[in-house]
């Protein structure tokens, strides 16, 4: 597939944000107090992402101003259910920094709520590319364990310089160990995905995609004269060098050095944000990186007729 950036952008910051309210709400939860200047720069982070996220998103439309109908088909459609929950997401993020703002502590239901909302979220986005069967690197369980790992991930991650930059201790030494643990299980679990990705094989053949059924069949040229939606859209067009210099830095800049950093805060204490703003500074390259690959190496199978060319 050819990954929009509007997309990238969406799923990361929205991701990251529902992660980042995650770590609050587990910290309230936890009995873990937070100073009420945290929790307002925190939420409105957040607020801030979700916002950004769905401006980011709406960039996609051919259409902006009939973006309101995309919540119409919420009986049947993954990505309507997901219009829905993350409005509703955000307006909880919004009440919750308002109550921080009036001084007042979040109560336990807001929290619990906070937590289902962003476990709904992860669903319906993840949902929307694991429910399409014809892409097999897409149709997995996996999609949807890769997402909500990487939004804990990073979120907590940014967590954790927030809490490090206004000197709450215990919000970080709560969620440092958890910042690391989810770093590393979102490594794994893309690494699981990327191996089983290489290993498939297509349903679709040359043969089947033409209907030709000679033993050897080779594409001279694609099925289009000129360039259409079919050669720009299902296609990234990068070079075999330049994709794996993305899966570099996927593991590189994403996981391993926002790791090392974190076990170097841990050397240093934990408290000093410089360790943890390096390890967000490097998450997001990286993470950019992921989620271009997690479209990227999706083969549609209209490719075998509009791209392949020998």
């Amino acid at each position: 597939m050819n990954p929009a950036f509007s997309v990238i952008a969406f799923t990361l910051l929205a991701g990251a944000a529902q992660g980042l309210v995650v770590a609050l709400a587990c910290a309230a939860l936890g009995g873990v107090a937070a100073g009420r200047g945290f929790l307002l720069v925190a939420l409105g982070l957040a607020l801030a992402m979700l916002v950004a996220g769905l401006g980011a998103s709406f960039l996609h439309l051919g259409r902006p101003e009939r973006a309101w109908r995309a919540a119409a088909m919420w009986r049947t459609s993954w990505l309507s259910r997901e219009v829905i929950v993350l409005p509703a997401f955000t307006a909880l993020v919004v009440l919750w920094w308002l109550l921080a703002w009036r001084g007042g502590a979040a109560p336990a239901l807001l929290a619990v709520t906070a937590l289902a909302l962003a476990a709904l979220l992860w669903l319906c986005t993840a949902q929307i590319y694991a429910c399409l069967r014809f892409i097999q690197e897409w149709a997995h369980p996996l999609t949807l364990v890769n997402y909500t790992l990487v939004g804990l991930a990073s979120g907590c991650v940014l967590a954790c310089a927030l809490a490090a930059s206004f000197g709450e201790r215990a919000l970080l030494a709560a969620a440092a160990p958890w910042a690391l643990t989810l770093t590393f299980a979102a490594w794994a679990g893309r690494t699981a995905a990327l191996l089983r990705n290489a290993s498939l094989k297509p349903k679709s053949t040359a043969q089947s995609a033409t209907g030709i059924r000679a033993d050897r069949l080779v594409q001279k040229s694609m099925g289009m004269s000129a360039g259409a939606f079919n050669t720009r859209e299902f296609f990234h067009r990068a070079s075999a060098l330049a994709v794996q210099r993305v899966r570099w830095a996927l593991h590189g800049l994403g996981f391993a050095l926002p790791a090392a950093l974190m076990l170097g805060a841990a050397q240093a204490g934990s408290a000093h944000p410089a360790w943890w703003w390096l390890a967000v500074a490097s998450q997001v390259p990286g993470l950019l990186a992921e989620r271009w690959l997690f479209f990227a190496q999706a083969r549609h199978p209209q490719n075998l007729y509009y791209q392949t060319v020998s």
